[in-house]
């Protein structure tokens, strides 16, 4: 969950030293150089669809103020507990449930492209009050004009540091707080990410506190550490894909294909037009498709390096028809029907609505992967196959199999601009 899901200090002299930047980012030179590795693969061209917010959303052009999604992005993690909630393990137990798996996960999905390093502030920050003071609910703000909430909490976490932390090189915040303060995350999920925007915080070295991160509770299954994976892409512009309901359900319109919309049991890579968006693949990997009339496409599956990984459709200013490949690889462990997933994205719609839909090759069916209730299992057999066509708003796709290599050739037909179909979709 964004703000903008809601779904932890003795520091020994060894773990001070390692809170100092390298010499290099010192000087500001290994910022720089990450900050122009973000723009390398950065959307652009006809494909890359308008932005209509300054927060979280599937726009190509993600707003200022948000961190770097590839190079070298750094985190520096703290670790809170309550005196009604004391931690029954260490930090660095706490610390292990969530890295290197994180770290590990953003390397094998960017394809490299992001080097994601935390540093942990390795001792329990006691917050002053009980947990319940603070009111933390799901949806609870970050209000510098109340003393309860995620304000009063991180203000503790910021005079408890002193001095000992440069904020000024680190991208991101993550505070992890003892799996024992609150609800279980089976009965209420919290979790939640402040991105983008300042807070209303400094920090003693006057650095915005911002793209924060606060996990609470476990979540279950297979890849737990996925909440943080979650949470931490906020921080790099991506939206919830889900629907938000009242009485804290949700509901998937993408499934379980991407971990912005289920980040629950087994592992997930990230939609090839996340990918894009994050700068992890490159201008010949992505093949826009503008023109009347039909084109043959190959596309590799987004489990392995290299190839071209996506297929984009423009629709309209604020809406695509995308097109990639899913088949069972290191982080996409639920792919029970490999093929050609097909998926519509709407800029216009924010964060918690829905932005992303995956079209269903099966309908009606109780899909391929039904084992698991934390996968939406009747879009688990989603993608298209041989011999399959999908149609929408002038467009054809037709799926003609896969080659000996395991790619995948489809051929897409649209119809001339302003043929009929296209007039439903908001600019």
């Amino acid at each position: 969950m964004t703000v903008t899901r809601p779904l932890t200090v003795a520091v020994v002299a060894a773990t001070l030293l390692a809170l100092a930047p390298p010499a290099a980012s010192r000087a500001g030179t290994a910022h720089a150089a990450a900050a122009r590795a973000t723009t390398a693969g950065r959307p652009s061209g006809p494909c890359a669809l308008r932005t209509r917010t300054r927060g979280v959303s599937e726009g190509s052009r993600t707003p200022r103020g948000f961190a770097p999604s590839s190079g070298t992005v750094r985190a520096v993690t703290f670790f809170v507990d309550f005196p009604d909630a004391r931690a029954r393990l260490s930090p660095r137990q706490r610390y292990a449930e969530f890295f290197p798996a994180v770290a590990d996960y953003y390397r094998t999905s960017s394809y490299g492209r992001l080097d994601y390093r935390s540093t942990p502030v390795l001792r329990w920050i006691h917050m002053a009050r009980p947990y319940r003071s603070y009111g933390i609910t799901r949806g609870t703000a970050f209000d510098p004009h109340r003393d309860d909430g995620y304000h009063a909490i991180t203000r503790e976490i910021l005079a408890a540091t002193g001095r000992s932390v440069d904020f000024r090189h680190y991208d991101l915040i993550n505070v992890l707080a003892a799996p024992n303060a609150g609800p279980p995350a089976t009965r209420d999920v919290r979790s939640v990410t402040f991105a983008g925007a300042p807070t209303g915080l400094r920090t003693h070295d006057g650095a915005h506190v911002k793209n924060v991160t606060f996990i609470w509770s476990r979540q279950t299954g297979d890849s737990p550490y996925r909440v943080l994976t979650h949470e931490n892409a906020h921080s790099f512009g991506l939206p919830d894909l889900y629907y938000a309901a009242g009485g804290g359900g949700t509901r998937a319109p993408v499934g379980h294909w991407d971990p912005m919309a289920e980040d629950w049991g087994p592992s997930n890579d990230f939609l090839a037009w996340h990918k894009w968006k994050l700068g992890w693949l490159a201008p010949a990997q992505v093949h826009c498709l503008t023109r009347p009339g039909t084109r043959t496409v190959v596309l590799s599956p987004t489990s392995e390096r290299g190839g071209p990984k996506l297929a984009v459709v423009p629709l309209s200013r604020t809406h695509a028809l995308t097109l990639e490949a899913r088949a069972p690889g290191r982080l996409d462990h639920a792919v029970c029907r490999p093929g050609v997933l097909i998926t519509t994205v709407a800029t216009h719609l924010p964060s918690g609505a829905g932005p992303v839909r995956a079209a269903d090759a099966t309908p009606g069916s109780p899909g391929c992967y039904t084992h698991d209730p934390n996968v939406s299992a009747p879009l688990s057999d989603a993608p298209y196959r041989a011999g399959q066509h999908y149609r929408v708003a002038g467009v054809t796709v037709t799926v003609l199999g896969q080659d000996a290599r395991g790619n995948w050739h489809v051929t897409v037909t649209r119809r001339a601009a302003g043929a009929p179909g296209l007039s439903h979709l908001p600019a």
